[in-house]
């Protein structure tokens, strides 16, 4: 069978390393699930996600065309606990507990306005 970059296939958990899992998508081909694409967040163990033997949903992340190597991805077909980019602990920076966000610009403007306008007259005299 031909596979595609993005794709989504079903696979036998046919081994375990301290790098990753090897998953059997049919009788030909396997692919390796690298520890960083097990799940979201830190992982101790590899077999408190996957174990030997279990079937699985992965998504195919690369194909080395040369050694014909499958990347595999558990962690892309599950749902983040919170974005990458954000904060864990909610830090008020992004108007979160204070519920602020840009509202307070609507305020600040004016003032910025009238600062910048005394300025331009202030230097044409």
């Amino acid at each position: 069978m031909v596979y595609k970059i993005g794709q989504k296939v079903k696979g036998t958990v046919t081994g375990i390393q301290p790098y990753g899992a090897f998953v059997s998508i049919d009788g030909d081909t396997q692919g390796l699930i690298h520890i960083s694409e097990l799940k979201h967040g830190y992982i101790k163990d590899i077999s408190e996600v996957v174990s030997k033997g279990d079937e699985i949903d992965v998504m195919i992340m690369d194909i080395d065309e040369y050694s014909s190597k499958i990347s595999l991805s558990l962690r892309s077909l599950q749902k983040a606990k919170y974005h990458p980019f954000s904060n864990r602990k909610n830090i008020s920076r992004y108007g979160r507990k204070t519920g602020v966000g840009f509202q307070s610009i609507d305020k600040i403007l004016p003032v910025w306005i009238d600062r910048a306008l005394k300025e331009i007259e202030d230097k044409g005299k």
